[in-house]
C-alpha cells in the first residue's frame, strides 16, 4: 500500500519542533512515533490517529472518521481520519495534536535484557 506523500509532508510540518518524534515506515505507510509510541500515521490517503480507547465512540461521530480495520478487525485506540477531515490546516493540526497528546500519556516500555 502506498501513502499520500503530500499528506505526510503536511504532518511533518505539523510536528516540526517535536524533538521526540521519529518517522518510520510501517504497515505499507508511514508512522510518526513519539518516544517510540505511534501517535499518527498515514495509510493511503487516510490519517491514522491514536486515541484513548474511551474516546473512540465519541470521535467516530465526527465526519470522515471511521474505525481502523487494517487487519479486518477494528483496532482499539486507532482511527482512520479521511481526507475531508484533514483538508484544512486547522483540521489536520487538530488530529495530529490529538494523536501526539495521547501518545505522550503512554508509559515508556522497559527494555528487555537479552541472554
Amino acid at each position: 500500500m502506498t501513502y499520500d506523500e503530500a499528506l505526510a509532508e503536511r504532518v511533518r510540518r505539523a510536528l516540526r519542533g517535536e524533538k521526540s518524534v521519529v518517522e518510520k515506515k510501517m504497515f505499507g505507510g508511514v508512522a510518526f512515533l513519539q518516544a517510540g509510541k505511534m501517535s499518527v500515521g498515514i495509510l493511503g490517503k487516510d490519517l491514522v490517529v491514536r486515541v484513548a480507547p474511551e474516546e473512540r465512540e465519541k470521535l467516530l461521530r465526527y465526519p470522515a472518521v471511521r474505525p481502523m480495520d487494517f487487519t479486518g478487525r477494528p483496532m482499539r485506540g486507532f482511527l482512520y481520519v479521511g481526507p475531508k477531515a484533514t483538508a484544512s490546516g486547522a483540521g489536520l493540526a487538530s488530529w495530529v495534536r490529538r494523536g501526539l497528546a495521547f501518545a505522550k500519556t503512554l508509559p515508556v516500555k522497559k527494555r528487555r535484557r537479552r541472554g
